[in-house]
């Protein structure tokens, strides 16, 4: 459905886009994950024909985003971080604009604009100023303009930031049932949100791809036990010598208590945490000493998102904001 290829992206020295390709199939919820100023912005308002690209090519349904820009711009819905809303209109007299703008007229564009609002719920606002509504309700204004035209593919860029538990829960619900009829990329950097609705997960840093697959792949492949605690009655210069009979730790921290027991954390790097906590039992059991408790701790998708993205949210401009916030404050 959408095929990235060699995507880069220069503002002025900065490089916010990598080299990037990747390929969107149709009929799944994808989760376009990274830290904020990763480059996800800029990559989805190239993906929209909103963003010249410094290099490489975008196809939606087999049309060039640059080169077939009307046609590959008919096959997708776009909703920015920031709503483009008209807040002294109606939903209605907004979602007309937009539908005139889309091409839509008369008897078709009178349907579409009941259907999108029963889509997206706002049936009892539909005829209140956008300015009076709630964040929650001007979001879904903002899905359903993207909705208008019954576009192949809907891009959500950040959809539920700002918004309180309760419309989160909705908009999440939303987004599932699009996901239904249409192809849905959600961007965000909340990775509970991605693993919560999607069903496949891009992450990037740095301006590149650094993770594609399944939420189930992603653990199997990217996350394993690589962490042991335990509590002992041992002293702490023993828990040392015996630590050094057991292979393949990388940090070892003890802390005596109060209650004069000792804790210990060891991280390992080994793919295998049973051989190594088999390791450790045995060497406490040789010499007599006991092992009050012991714990293996498997790392979170929120430990591997870190660890992928680690400093690639960062500009290194010196005045806080990233290229693509500086180029929207400039618009």
């Amino acid at each position: 459905m959408i095929k990235v290829e060699h995507l880069t992206k220069y503002y002025g020295d900065f490089l916010a886009v990598s080299d990037l390709s990747f390929e969107i199939e149709e009929g799944h919820v994808y989760g376009f994950l990274g830290p904020n100023g990763a480059g996800k912005t800029t990559t989805m308002n190239i993906m929209t024909g909103c963003l010249s690209a410094t290099s490489g090519r975008v196809e939606v349904g087999g049309h060039d985003i640059f080169e077939e820009a009307e046609q590959a711009k008919k096959l997708i819905g776009y909703l920015p971080e920031q709503p483009p809303l008209y807040m002294n209109e109606t939903p209605a007299e907004y979602l007309r604009f937009v539908g005139e703008a889309k091409g839509l007229r008369g008897d078709e564009l009178r349907a579409q604009i009941d259907r999108v609002i029963g889509q997206v719920r706002i049936e009892a606002v539909r005829d209140r100023r956008i300015s009076a509504l709630s964040k929650g309700y001007k979001q879904r204004v903002g899905i359903a303009q993207a909705l208008l035209g019954n576009p192949k593919v809907i891009i959500l860029d950040e959809p539920t930031v700002g918004l309180d538990p309760i419309q989160i829960i909705e908009i999440r619900d939303l987004i599932r049932e699009l996901g239904r009829e249409h192809t849905v990329i959600l961007s965000s950097h909340i990775l509970s949100e991605v693993q919560a609705i999607c069903e496949k997960i891009l992450i990037i840093a740095h301006g590149k791809l650094v993770a594609f697959d399944t939420p189930d792949k992603l653990e199997r492949s990217l996350l394993s036990a690589n962490e042991i605690t335990f509590t002992t009655d041992a002293k702490a210069d023993v828990v040392r010598g015996l630590l050094a009979k057991v292979d393949h730790l990388t940090d070892v921290e003890l802390e005596e208590r109060e209650d004069g027991l000792l804790s210990a954390r060891l991280k390992t790097d080994s793919k295998d945490i049973y051989a190594v906590s088999r390791q450790l039992f045995f060497a406490f059991a040789e010499e007599d000493q006991p092992l009050l408790e012991l714990n293996l701790k498997k790392a979170s998708l929120e430990d591997i998102f870190i660890e992928l993205t680690e400093s690639g949210g960062e500009d290194q401009t010196g005045d806080g904001t990233t290229p693509e916030e500086r180029e929207d404050e400039a618009v």
